[in-house]
């Protein structure tokens, strides 16, 4: 498939724009990938933990590999803990219980691999060599790895981090409206898994924030757009994450979700829908990153986007019978398309 270019290739800096890829799947232990990752790309690896590594010093930078739940992973903040100096014993003790600590964590590690993904946070890579990196997804499925369609229980996902082009916020804003108007066809083009529908990691937003978004007439600064979006939407839960965004740009904004640890600033976009679909030959981030563009097209071509505005805002002015009837005869046509795929 060729890489489809964006409508604004470089950011305001004037340089690459960069896109940050995150993937979860079965199959595969955190210490078997990164040494995959390493045979790919180069680099070192640095164990942290026995199932947390990291591989540094690629040609992008660093990889980082993990079982993606806290409690496979030693406590930062007990690895951290100031060691008391009144005692040689107080001191043994500090050291016991950091080696205790460490060793259960180890064994939960151990017990839940095959039942919680492995995680890889790739480093930040230019939209122009994601085909590169597709090599990786690759190799993952040649090795065993499972992604979302392997079973019922995997509600495994693909995110994307598209570097922002800049941060006004008419540009932020139209980025939002583009997406709101292309949330169904990318679900259905992406036939998002049956579990990850019912899951809550990726959510769609709810209609009144996509109304008062797409009413032409919204035309807020920066500050009431952040403040908007987390009035309707308090929760990292959404298809299309803006908390990250956030926090980058209003460091000092006082609300908590803004400052929770599984928020992390970046000056990027957060998309959290695609599905991990490592059992489809030819799957990859550059599938997903051209169903992104999409996205980016749209909003870079405003009165084509008002133009759509203005149809949504119509459509869902229609009486709610009628719209009922048309969701109803969508979602049965969609349970239909998983039922054919599970024969």
């Amino acid at each position: 498939m060729t890489l489809q270019a964006p409508p604004n290739r470089e950011n305001s800096r004037g340089n690459i724009r960069q896109v940050g890829v995150e993937i979860e799947f079965a199959g595969l232990p955190p210490r078997d990938t990164a040494l995959i990752v390493r045979e790919l790309f180069g680099g070192e690896l640095n164990v942290v933990s026995p199932h947390r590594l990291l591989v540094e010093n690629t040609r992008w930078g660093v990889f980082g590999i993990e079982l993606d739940t806290q409690y496979a992973h030693p406590d930062k903040a007990l690895l951290e803990e100031p060691v008391g100096q009144d005692s040689e014993w107080s001191r043994h003790q500090h050291q016991k219980r950091l080696e205790f600590h460490q060793k259960t964590r180890e064994l939960i590690g151990d017990m839940v691999t095959g039942l919680v993904p492995t995680e890889i946070v790739c480093p930040p890579v230019p939209w122009n060599e994601l085909e590169a990196l597709d090599t990786l997804f690759e190799a993952l499925r040649e090795h065993g790895a499972k992604g979302t369609d392997a079973s019922l229980m995997y509600g495994f996902g693909l995110h994307l981090n598209p570097e922002v082009e800049r941060f006004e916020a008419d540009y932020i804003l139209a980025m939002l409206r583009a997406y709101l108007l292309l949330a169904s066809w990318l679900r259905d083009e992406i036939k998002v898994d049956i579990t990850r529908e019912m899951l809550p990691h990726a959510n769609p937003f709810h209609k009144a924030y996509a109304l008062k978004v797409l009413d032409t007439r919204y035309s807020p600064d920066l500050d009431t757009l952040i403040d908007d979006y987390l009035h309707y939407n308090p929760t990292r839960n959404r298809e299309l994450d803006m908390l990250p965004l956030f926090a980058y740009l209003r460091p000092n904004h006082g609300h908590e979700l803004l400052h929770a640890q599984l928020t992390k600033p970046r000056p990027t976009f957060h998309y959290r829908l695609p599905n991990a679909q490592l059992s489809q030959p030819g799957w990859g981030s550059t599938i997903e990153w051209n169903r992104w563009v999409e996205v980016e097209k749209l909003a870079a071509d405003r009165e084509k986007l008002q133009a759509r505005c203005d149809e949504y805002i119509a459509d869902h002015s229609r009486p709610m019978v009628t719209r009922i009837k048309e969701k109803l005869t969508r979602s049965t046509k969609k349970l239909g398309h998983w039922l054919s795929r599970q024969h």
